[in-house]
């Protein structure tokens, strides 16, 4: 009788593992609810994706200028202060002036982005301010024939624009300069057209000079280098801020990698971490049901909150979270015998914050390099943030009361839930069905999409997602993703408001 060979595995062959697929999750411990109605988790599901594409489309439509009372204002506060801080980076020291151009860029692409944003503007809105600030704008940028070339056009049309063309051929033209007393009698036209700032101080300085008025460009040269010191100023102590981060943080970085190396886990605060242990299957039920119910109350509240009232919009992000946060506590932390503290891994004791502090400076450190790597990619390839995605309007011109209820929800409610929502229960389920790197980069591209920016803000966004996430997978807590995502946040609003607001 013939045997068939029998073919043994050798002991030392490695084992195949997926690139993208779990195999080492942990066994589900608890009792969980076995059956989930197939129809109630497709309509969620095609709910949410419904949702995101109706952000995607708001966040790719021209539409993004109609969420401002005044684009106009906005857009020339935000162009004139920036132009400001690059005339104080002039004048600091040279050797200041390179640690800052290797920081934040050589301010180049800065003005190109301006004028393609006034370009946008100048086709949308009716004031005739915007095209007079196109024109300075491009003059002081060195594309002189091109407002020329407009302020001809202007000629041909309504009432002040004929004005205004005089005035931008009789600052920057070869045409006979103006004599004084014509100057001094447009310095109070034009106090009243431009808000004293860049371009007022800009064109007003070409036609002093152009008339040989000495005087009155000695006054212009003065207050706008005092405006500029000031700006470049807050500019100068948040950089000395992020490069303080990025160092110290970059050193923690260099202890964390050295002990892995060793085989060591030096910042570990909780366990069991994650893969969380509770069945993916129930998991994505919860996501999707709550997720859905979320996306509801968003939509209630963007139907029936007053936009104005800055305490109901703070109030929406807890309230769109709330319904997920209490699905998942029902069907998940409770069954697994879990609290809150527990299974998100918060309750750390004092013991452990020296590790805790290191892993949030290692990753806000991770963070702002990968800005800064992006910020150069963008420079080199001419992309950049549309300004809507980061001028906010009751940091720059709210009240006292109403910019701390900003800073709040900014700060400490949209780090808390989003941390909670999608690094505490969407990447975590992921980890369930994929191994790291895949469930970090989906839950960080949905974590994207829900923002609404476009391309450059959700590539930007989706590097912190991922970071955050891996922290989370390295510590086992969210404490350390929640705090770096605040400050990440805080240094935002910190850098609007001493450009725009403190200026």
């Amino acid at each position: 009788m013939n045997e068939s060979p029998v073919i043994a595995s050798s002991p030392s062959s490695p084992v195949t593992r997926s690139w993208w697929r779990e195999t080492e999750a942990p066994p589900a411990v608890g009792s969980f609810r076995q059956h989930y109605s197939a129809t109630v988790s497709w309509l969620s599901a095609l709910f949410l994706i419904l949702s995101l594409a109706a952000v995607m489309a708001m966040a790719s439509s021209a539409l993004k200028l109609d969420r401002f009372d005044e684009p106009e204002q906005a857009l020339s506060l935000m162009v004139g202060r920036t132009m400001d801080a690059e005339e104080g980076l002039r004048r600091a020291p040279a050797w200041e002036q390179r640690v800052m151009e290797w920081v934040s860029g050589d301010g180049v692409s800065e003005r190109a982005q301006a004028i393609a944003w006034y370009q946008e503007l100048a086709v949308r809105s009716e004031d005739p301010v915007v095209p007079l600030e196109l024109a300075i704008l491009q003059a002081e940028s060195g594309q002189i024939p091109q407002a020329l070339l407009s302020a001809h056009e202007w000629n041909h049309l309504a009432a002040p624009l004929p004005q205004y063309a005089e005035i931008v051929r009789a600052a920057y033209s070869e045409e006979p300069p103006p004599d004084r007393d014509a100057v001094e009698a447009l310095q109070g036209r034009l106090a009243d057209v431009l808000p004293v700032g860049w371009f007022y101080d800009r064109l007003m300085r070409r036609l002093a000079q152009r008339s040989g008025h000495i005087e009155l460009a000695s006054v212009l040269q003065d207050q706008s280098d005092r405006r500029a010191d000031r700006l470049y100023a807050y500019s100068r102590r948040l950089t000395v801020v992020e490069l303080v981060i990025m160092f110290i943080g970059s050193g923690c970085l260099v202890m964390i990698w050295r002990a892995s190396r060793a085989g060591r886990n030096s910042i570990r605060l909780h366990d069991p971490g994650i893969p969380p242990p509770w069945p993916g299957r129930v998991g994505a039920a919860v996501l999707l049901r709550g997720g859905a119910l979320g996306a509801i109350i968003m939509v209630m509240c963007l139907i029936y909150m007053p936009p104005e009232n800055a305490s109901l919009r703070a109030l929406a992000i807890p309230l769109t979270n709330v319904p997920l946060l209490a699905l998942a506590y029902y069907h998940l932390f409770r069954p697994a015998g879990m609290t809150f503290e527990e299974g998100f891994g918060l309750g750390l004791p004092w013991t452990s914050v020296g590790r805790l502090m290191t892993a949030v400076l290692a990753v806000v450190a991770a963070g702002l390099w990968g800005e800064w790597v992006m910020d150069r990619v963008a420079e080199q390839w001419q992309l950049a943030s549309h300004w809507t995605e980061w001028f906010d309007e009751d940091l720059v011109w709210g009240t006292g009361s109403l910019t701390m209820v900003s800073l709040i929800e900014y700060v400490i409610l949209a780090p808390l839930f989003e941390e909670l929502v999608f690094r505490g229960l969407l990447f975590a389920i992921l980890r369930r069905k994929f191994r790291f790197l895949p469930a970090a980069l989906i839950s960080a591209v949905i974590f994207g999409l829900a923002h609404g920016y476009g391309v450059v803000g959700l590539i930007s966004v989706c590097w912190s997602g991922v970071l955050w996430a891996w922290i989370y997978e390295k510590t086992g807590s969210l404490g350390p993703g929640i705090l770096a995502h605040a400050i990440n946040n805080f240094l935002v609003c910190l850098a609007v408001m001493s450009l725009l607001r403190f200026g």
